[in-house]
């Protein structure tokens, strides 16, 4: 198939495109900035699979008029992720690109017939219900508070009520906490998770002192973007909308230690009450989604767990460490 990633050169961005191309398809990724160097070197067998196309999500007519190409699926995966900090100066940004930028290409996706769109929303939707219920389902009701969290649930809702307006074929699918291959931080991005922050102190030759145990049901970025491509290539989704995550929930300290036993010297732990710590926890605690629903329809499971995501993550670390 012909696939349009919007924020394809961004962290979960560049993962779905790896994923999609393993696959055979053609990708091309729009994004205002350029595919990383490292991504380059990384992605320099799919040379004739991969058109990169530099530009902003506001840009209505050059969106149109690429899509006028032609394309089966579109992946809407720019946004702006954005913690306190960005909240306090950047509200309208926010909406702007994680809600209305999506209506014109909504919109232009009917027109030239694109087959599926899929929209790349968070876990972050559930709000204030995550710390009312033990597992969270597609079935469980909102509870938004932050603009990021309002904005990833007004975008659902939009793309759902298009799917019902046009008869377009769009679902939406909730990642939990992500981290992995090509995670940085940046303008759009100030929310890094704990397992990068890790790798940041480690990269600086830093012990990574935990100010917590940071236990949440981690997804890694690889299963996550096998899951995005599963579903655009399903031919008939019973659902519109999905949980992604591991199921279940494990620490980033765990994480932690066991990437750093795989590198003699390297030391993660807890910050003692006397020890300054550079490394944030984002976000409160909550329940674990459910991931019944892909399971049961697709028999999807994510493969990779605490330890084999930290030895997978070496790996990679090990060929791309400029890159953290």
């Amino acid at each position: 198939m012909k696939i349009i990633i919007f924020g394809g050169t961004g962290f979960v961005g560049l993962n779905v495109a790896e994923a999609l191309l393993a696959r055979g398809h053609n990708v091309t990724l729009y994004d205002r900035k350029q595919l990383p160097e490292g991504a380059d070197r990384s992605f320099a067998n799919y040379r004739e699979q991969l058109t990169v196309v530099q530009g902003e999500i506001t840009d209505v007519e050059r969106i149109d008029a690429l899509l006028k190409q032609g394309f089966d699926a579109i992946v809407l995966g720019a946004a702006i992720t954005a913690g306190d900090q960005l909240e306090r100066t950047n509200i309208s940004a926010i909406l702007e690109v994680n809600v209305m930028a999506q209506v014109p290409i909504l919109g232009a996706a009917v027109r030239r017939g694109v087959r599926r769109v899929v929209n790349l929303s968070s876990a972050s939707a559930y709000g204030a219900a995550g710390q009312r219920y033990e597992v969270l389902d597609e079935e469980t009701p909102c509870d938004p508070v932050s603009f990021y969290a309002i904005s990833k649930f007004t975008s659902e809702r939009s793309v759902a009520r298009l799917a019902e307006l046009r008869g377009a074929d769009c679902l939406s699918v909730r990642l939990s906490a992500v981290f992995g291959p090509w995670e940085r931080i940046g303008k759009v991005r100030d929310t890094p998770s704990l397992q990068f922050q890790i790798l940041a102190e480690f990269a600086r030759g830093e012990p990574a002192l935990l100010p917590g145990r940071g236990m949440k049901d981690w997804i890694y970025a690889v299963d996550a973007a096998e899951a995005v491509a599963m579903l655009i290539e399903a031919e008939r989704p019973q659902h519109r909308l999905y949980n992604i995550s591991s199921g279940a929930a494990w620490s980033a300290l765990q994480w932690g230690e066991a990437f750093a036993a795989l590198h003699p010297g390297l030391e993660c732990r807890l910050a003692r009450p006397e020890e300054k710590t550079f490394i944030q926890l984002h976000g409160s605690d909550r329940a674990p989604l459910s991931v019944a629903r892909m399971a049961d329809e697709f028999g999807w499971r994510a493969r990779f767990g605490c330890a084999e995501s930290a030895a997978h993550m070496s790996g990679w670390w090990m060929q791309h460490r400029e890159a953290i």
